[in-house]
């Protein structure tokens, strides 16, 4: 497989620990998404993915997914082991919530491209996107904590997709400096997600093209 990435990207993240989990290898194409406006913008990518946005992978049948989310979906029904959805259809809807607390609520709202258009459309000064991006993690946070349940992950004593998007959520706050001593619950998950090799190789530093 082939996974069209941004070593920054939480979105690729995400589907670089499910691959990872699922010990599928992949090979990786870098898409700086800030370098010279961002080569996400490029012909040649947006031919890959219309919405010029990481990640996109392209499956061994040659079809281009995109959306991190729809793409692990999709390797967890092709590679059913280990399952990142529980079988009962309550937590299995459960589990889908907290991920799509993280990815559907908190990340949109600072993506690259959110961050990006506060700046140079809307003139807001740094420190007041920083304020925003602030906001908006630890609100999501703050329900995010609340629900998870007891662990050591996020949904007990196996990892579930749930584990796959906060643990790259939880890089970006704090890279950003969101101060995280309110949210013991996420730290303990992410924690227990970092001891685990698929996460670790996942990790941005350790990324072909991380700067």
């Amino acid at each position: 497989m082939k996974l069209y990435s941004y070593f920054r990207s939480s979105a690729a993240y995400r589907v670089r620990i499910a691959l990872n989990l699922k010990g599928i290898a992949y090979e990786t194409t870098s898409v700086h998404l800030v370098k010279d406006g961002g080569h996400n913008r490029r012909p040649e990518f947006r031919a890959v993915n219309p919405q010029m946005r990481v990640p996109a992978l392209v499956t061994p049948g040659g079809d281009t997914l995109i959306q991190s989310l729809a793409i692990i979906e999709y390797l967890d029904e092709t590679h059913p082991q280990p399952p990142l959805l529980p079988k009962d259809p309550v937590a299995r809807a459960k589990v889908r919530a907290l991920a799509d607390l993280i990815a559907c609520d908190i990340h949109p709202l600072n993506n690259t491209s959110a961050l990006r258009y506060l700046k140079n459309e809307l003139h807001q000064e740094q420190s007041a996107i920083d304020t925003w991006y602030h906001h908006w993690v630890v609100t999501g946070f703050e329900a995010l904590e609340a629900l998870i349940a007891p662990g050591p992950y996020a949904w007990g004593n196996a990892v579930t997709l749930a584990d796959v998007c906060v643990v790259p959520q939880v890089a970006n706050a704090r890279r950003l400096k969101v101060p995280l001593d309110k949210f013991p619950k996420i730290v303990a998950v992410d924690a227990a997600c970092q001891a685990l090799m698929a996460f670790e190789r996942a990790r941005p530093e350790n990324q072909p093209d991380a700067e």
